[in-house]
């Protein structure tokens, strides 16, 4: 059994209010976990799914990357309620069990955009697509939103192309780049 990584991101900031980036992982196996995990893969933020994930962590024998991938599927359902310190502390204690889970990395630094420390949440991301995610394009995506957050416009209109460019059919960035305009010097 594995359990589904949410990636989550972030339009918590005013001016990149396309939506969050979601993403995860099928899981196969059953029980309180897999229903964390397929709440994470829905998009749903209703407090009763967190509820779900955290019995599947108290009462389930899970392996380490099925516990990590719980703690990570918590996360986002914080997350995406802006429970920004609360996800964090599951992001940790996933990176805690599985240090090489970018996943983790990749949604620890969307509750920093959220708490705005875009220097920070830069870190974080980098690390999670060194290690490698589900779904890179979501990683681009809030990188692309750090950028921003830390006017470097040019580096964010980079991470909005590359997440168009890895997933053309997602609409979030490509209405981000519709804000901007080029031109050569």
């Amino acid at each position: 059994m594995f359990k589904a990584l949410a990636v989550a991101g972030l339009a918590a900031i005013g001016w990149a209010a396309a939506g969050s980036a979601q993403a995860a992982v099928t899981v196969i196996g059953g029980g309180l976990a897999e229903a964390c995990s397929k709440a994470a893969l829905a998009g749903e933020n209703d407090v009763k799914f967190q509820d779900l994930c955290t019995q599947a962590l108290e009462t389930e024998f899970m392996n380490a990357r099925d516990r990590a991938g719980t703690y990570v599927n918590r996360g986002v359902l914080k997350l995406r309620r802006a429970a920004y310190p609360a996800a964090r502390k599951d992001f940790d204690k996933a990176m805690k069990i599985k240090p090489d889970m970018g996943e983790a990395y990749v949604n620890r630094g969307a509750t920093l955009i959220g708490q705005r420390d875009y220097a920070a949440s830069l870190t974080d991301i980098n690390r999670g697509l060194e290690l490698g995610v589900g779904e890179p394009a979501k990683a681009y995506y809030n990188r692309a939103l750090a950028h921003e957050g830390l006017d470097d416009m040019k580096s964010a209109y980079y991470d909005y192309q590359k997440a168009v460019a890895i997933s053309p059919d997602w609409a979030a960035p490509r209405e981000q780049l519709t804000r901007f305009s080029v031109s050569r010097r």
